[in-house]
């Protein structure tokens, strides 16, 4: 099996493949809005608060906190400004937020967001289904959003959905993919998100498709992130073959929360986001540093699960807990 063949020689090696991988890796949480929008369960604005400030001690330096978008669509994340405005501030901490129009931006801007990201997706089909329009059209929308972050000097950063896999389309190509991240950046993105979406990824298109962005970026590996979903339970070894690739930067979500709407054809969301707990204690066991301390995000895990209640999805936190039981 890939998965346990890989993972096993990799621990079997121990200290000594880690010169294969960046010394350093910066994790991007996006458990507060990835991770929340798609809840059913209310989470009170007090909770997503105590949440992100529990986070933010963490040692995590990058965390998306929510999405300015209309509440009609994503109604778990209505209350965005409020959340924004009264989180404590970590001067060690970006604070980015999800801004899909320019409205969206302008409120971002009011609640002083430190970062602005945008998305796009590289399968027509699932664009359609999700925006109703196409790759281009889809792009196109975010043009006054990006010249609007440029003016006020805010990073911008983007999300490719589908790079490796479409509940639509089925496989998609890596020269696709290429083709969105290359747009993204020439729009002014300082960083591309890639996105299994639909966790169908594995070691071999991860690599083939990196091997393909490889020549787009010209080399310089730091404009790229990876954002892989756990469906399938391949997200570790995923993110291993991108570290492989010297990607330095990995989105999670703690207790593993977050799932895509969009990402199966009957409308369910996909269970998905890797758990940040589960991708540090990677890290860690690799040698890789982080600079994020795993017993305060279980007790950020452990203040979202008990307002969701239910139990955590991520592995590490499951085996932890029994330890400590």
């Amino acid at each position: 099996m890939i998965v346990s063949n890989k993972i096993y020689h990799l621990f079997r090696r121990g200290i000594s493949s880690v010169s294969r991988f960046p010394a350093e890796v910066t994790i991007v949480e996006v458990g507060p809005r990835d991770g929340l929008q798609n809840e059913k369960t209310n989470v009170p604005t007090d909770k997503k608060i105590e949440f992100v400030d529990k986070l933010s001690e963490s040692g995590l330096r990058r965390i998306e906190v929510t999405s300015f978008v209309s509440p009609k669509w994503v109604p778990q994340l209505a209350d965005a400004k409020q959340v924004m405005q009264q989180i404590k501030r970590n001067p060690n901490v970006r604070y980015s937020t999800l801004t899909p129009n320019i409205k969206g931006f302008n409120d971002a801007l009011d609640s002083d967001t430190q970062e602005v990201a945008i998305f796009g997706a590289a399968s027509e089909t699932f664009t359609k289904k999700n925006i109703n329009c196409t790759i281009e059209q889809s792009l196109k929308q975010f043009d006054q959003v990006v010249q609007q972050a440029k003016a006020n000097n805010l990073p911008i950063r983007g999300y490719v959905s589908c790079v490796v896999g479409c509940p639509y389309e089925g496989f998609i190509k890596p020269k696709i993919v290429c083709q969105v991240v290359e747009k993204m950046l020439s729009m002014g993105c300082y960083e591309v998100s890639l996105g299994d979406t639909i966790g169908v990824g594995n070691p071999n298109t991860i690599r083939d498709m990196l091997i393909e962005l490889r020549r787009v970026v010209s080399g310089n590996m730091n404009l790229l992130a990876i954002h892989c979903h756990d469906t399938y339970g391949m997200a570790l070894v995923n993110i291993v073959e991108a570290l492989e690739h010297q990607i330095k930067v990995v989105d999670s979500s703690t207790a593993g929360l977050g799932g895509c709407p969009y990402a199966s054809k009957g409308g369910a969301a996909v269970s998905g986001n890797v758990a940040t707990e589960d991708v540090l204690y990677l890290l860690n066991s690799l040698g890789v540093k982080t600079g994020v301390d795993m017993n305060i995000v279980l007790e950020a895990s452990e203040i979202i699960t008990s307002v969701l209640n239910r139990k955590t999805n991520s592995k590490v936190g499951q085996a932890l807990s029994c330890k400590k039981n």
